[in-house]
């Protein structure tokens, strides 16, 4: 099946290892249902993959991708939810046997991808595949740590560190349909008024004194930004961590976090319930997820140049 693939693992040159061409997929349950890709798009953790911060050795060769919509055997649009769990009650990122689609089973980056038929949900008309592929992973995760995780009403003012990461953007975008104020940091001013142009309120440096104290932080970045996210918090306030880019071992500034009865809350990915009600959010809304370009799938190389050297404003969607 033609792909792309990581076809080794080399954490200093990650676009060493990325292959584009025919592969034969690892096997899947017999259950699982093909979806016929039409697009798909790409996220931080394909490039983690390359690196082997996401899969081993004996794992390779593994078909890349978490995200993609297309066409459902029964030939309805559909988009791939893109967490594989056990059969569980309630919340599926709960079970710890959990996996994303390319780090068990192959990934969404192929003519095909075979999922659990409950993955697969409809695409509401007017949206379609390239954004829709968008959705899975950065606009899930960002949904699930708005509209779950921090606690947020219409008019609470939520800080987003370092705009123009997939998470972050997709934050802005979704923070403004939901009715809240949104203020960001960006090392990059370009970054930060770009930023603006999608959504923010008001962009700041990192570590720059805010007008006034948040209600929650969107925290993505990590050691970087850790201290500027406690010290922005309003008591009570809640700071929700999705990743750690810059380093995940920062000052628990633990006196702080009691003192003002400060609420740190993880989040990963999100369900197919919050993955339906984000579905719905876009549809009331109109709101639409940003692009950065849309490429032919045998020029996946550029898309993931593009991600790994941080030239990437929006998601960067592959078609076949």
């Amino acid at each position: 099946m033609h792909a792309i693939y990581a076809a080794g693992i080399n954490h200093d040159d990650p676009l060493s290892v990325l292959a584009i061409g025919e592969v034969d997929p690892k096997p899947t349950p017999d259950d699982w249902v093909d979806v016929d890709v039409k697009a798909m798009s790409l996220n931080h953790h394909d490039v983690w993959a390359l690196k082997g911060q996401a899969l081993r050795e004996e794992q390779v060769p593994m078909i890349l991708g978490t995200d993609a919509a297309g066409i459902g055997p029964d030939g309805t649009p559909v988009v791939v939810h893109a967490v594989i769990s056990s059969p569980v009650r309630g919340d599926e990122t709960l079970d710890p046997k959990r996996s994303l689609l390319s780090e068990v089973y192959p990934g969404t980056f192929a003519e095909r991808v075979r999922v659990p038929a409950h993955n697969l949900i409809a695409l509401p008309e007017g949206l379609g595949f390239e954004e829709a592929s968008c959705l899975p992973t950065a606009y899930l995760t960002a949904y699930r740590m708005l509209a779950t995780k921090s606690g947020v009403q219409a008019g609470d003012t939520v800080l987003i560190q370092g705009a123009g990461g997939g998470v972050a953007t997709a934050a802005i975008v979704l923070g403004k349909a939901l009715g809240l104020r949104v203020w960001v940091t960006s090392r990059d001013p370009a970054k930060g008024e770009w930023a603006t142009t999608i959504g923010a309120d008001e962009a700041f440096e990192v570590g720059a004194r805010l007008p006034d104290k948040v209600d929650a932080v969107i925290e993505t970045v990590g050691e970087a930004t850790w201290d500027h996210s406690l010290k922005s918090l309003r008591p009570g306030g809640t700071i929700v961590v999705s990743g750690a880019t810059s380093g995940a071992m920062p000052p628990s500034q633990l006196n702080r976090v009691f003192f003002l009865q400060l609420r740190i809350v993880g989040s990963t990915m999100g369900t197919a319930e919050e993955f339906h009600r984000l579905l719905a959010l876009l549809a009331e809304s109109g709101v639409l997820p940003i692009i950065d370009r849309v490429l032919p799938m045998d020029n996946a190389r550029e898309g993931f140049a593009a991600m790994i050297d941080g030239s990437v404003r929006g998601k960067i969607v592959m078609t076949r």
